[in-house]
């Protein structure tokens, strides 16, 4: 990455030149390839490559922030110069200065992120198309197949390199790969409806990619799960949450533990920390190092060190996301302006164990929707899901909504599973919660 860190390091020195009295510069460099496949042929093949540079300034006080993909040595030094003088004119905000040197680096080896597949250089084009016509394959041999309408394949990878360079003397590298693969199937049933789902997978590596077959079952899992669906009666159920679809809901609190939103005065969180915001069940971490997770990294957005940080710790909120900028402005300890990977620990029994022990539950299985409220908690999704009665799928469901205050809805927090989804930078597993409200008919 010689090439990337001379040009940042060149821009760092040319905005001091210029007046700038701290910069930060990132440059990066990405492919990408993805291709489509529907009803036997190839629809779509697209490569891209992109190389850009994004730089942040502190000129007199003044903070600022620009991107450029023109890197020719005469368009940067007008960009430059374009940078600096606008950023003069701005109101002075002594807050965004960087954080210390010995708060920067890198808090866990490439080595052990494990982010890299080396092998996709390599990788021919052949070899994308054959993934695409094995998942097609896959969904030709479902038994079901005359119910299918269609299917389309989608099949994609990437990789990406990056360097940072900041005037506190912090410099580090970065790069990743990622490889996709998935479908979304449209399906047929009396009276004209055409319930459809997706199954999407993505990996750091190729070969941690599930297998063809895994990926079309699921997709015909849950695009069956939507035959037939209906609303059944309003009122409050016990609720288990599929591991794949937490994040819907667990995604409320993330912008109230933010420090923009409680220095905005915005957050229901504000003042809670070390009280109980959840279920003694719900234990939520972040964590940074895990090898070839989708959220892993080495330092954050402000180049500090990424760190486990436990978030909420048996139902009792431990922290907040509060970056540099907002420590300052709030008066608060530093933690990091972003989450990587949350991680919800799981629990002993399985999903069908916790479920035979429920007369009656409600099983959500996605999303339809919505909106949340961050000052105060509130929110409201439309919700696909599975009526099950001791254990057994009693009904199909559809059209309905869940609402309740989220932090009410995570004090209902019953158990979690044992079944970690590990497909995103959110891992959780499934998780039972009693007493929700549900709209219906």
């Amino acid at each position: 990455m010689s090439e990337l860190f001379n040009l940042a390091r060149r821009t760092v020195a040319q905005a001091q030149a210029l007046g700038a009295e701290e910069v930060s510069v990132s440059v990066s460099r990405s492919t990408e390839v993805s291709m489509t496949r529907r009803a036997g042929k190839l629809e779509q093949a697209t490569q891209a490559t992109s190389l850009g540079l994004s730089l942040s300034l502190l000129v007199d006080d003044r903070y600022s922030g620009h991107a450029t993909s023109d890197l020719r040595p005469e368009a940067l030094d007008v960009f430059l110069r374009r940078a600096v003088d606008a950023t003069r004119v701005l109101e002075p905000e002594p807050e965004r200065r960087q954080p210390e040197f010995k708060d920067c680096g890198r808090g866990v080896s490439e080595e052990v992120l494990d982010s890299f597949d080396a092998s996709r250089e390599a990788l021919p084009v052949e070899a994308r198309r054959q993934l695409a016509e094995q998942l097609e394959a896959a969904v030709d041999a479902l038994p079901s197949r005359k119910q299918i309408i269609s299917a389309t394949m989608y099949v994609g990878d990437s990789a990406d390199e990056s360097v940072r360079v900041m005037s506190n003397g912090f410099e580090g590298a970065r790069r990743g790969t990622g490889f996709g693969a998935g479908l979304e199937m449209t399906l047929e049933e009396p009276g004209g409806r055409r319930p459809e789902a997706m199954a999407w997978y993505g990996a750091a590596h190729r070969a941690d990619l599930p297998d063809p077959g895994a990926i079309a079952a699921e997709a015909w899992k849950r695009a069956a799960e939507r035959l037939g669906a209906k609303p059944i009666a309003s009122g409050r159920y016990p609720m288990l949450l599929q591991n794949h679809v937490v994040g819907r809901i667990l995604g409320v609190i993330g912008g109230p533990l933010s420090g923009s939103e409680l220095h905005q005065q915005r957050s229901f969180l504000a003042g809670r920390k070390d009280t109980p915001v959840a279920s003694a069940a719900l234990t939520l971490t972040d964590v940074p190092d895990i090898p070839r997770a989708a959220g892993s990294r080495p330092w954050d957005g402000d180049g500090l060190v990424a760190r486990r940080m436990p978030v909420i710790e048996n139902g009792v909120l431990r922290n907040y996301y509060i970056s540099t900028y907002y420590g300052r402005k709030l008066g608060m300890p530093v933690t990091s302006g972003g989450r990587s990977n949350w991680v919800v620990s799981p629990g002993l029994r399985s999903p069908a164990d916790i479920l035979g022990d429920v007369s009656q539950c409600i099983v959500v299985t996605g999303f339809l929707g919505g909106n949340s409220n961050g000052l105060t908690g509130d929110f409201s999704f439309g919700v696909q899901g599975l009526l099950v009665e001791r254990g057994e799928v009693a009904a199909h469901l559809g059209e309905m909504n869940v609402s309740g205050n989220i932090e009410s809805v995570l004090k209902a927090m019953v158990e979690p599973a044992n079944d970690v989804w590990t497909w995103s930078s959110l891992r959780s597993p499934s998780l039972l919660f009693e007493g929700i409200q549900f709209s219906g008919t």
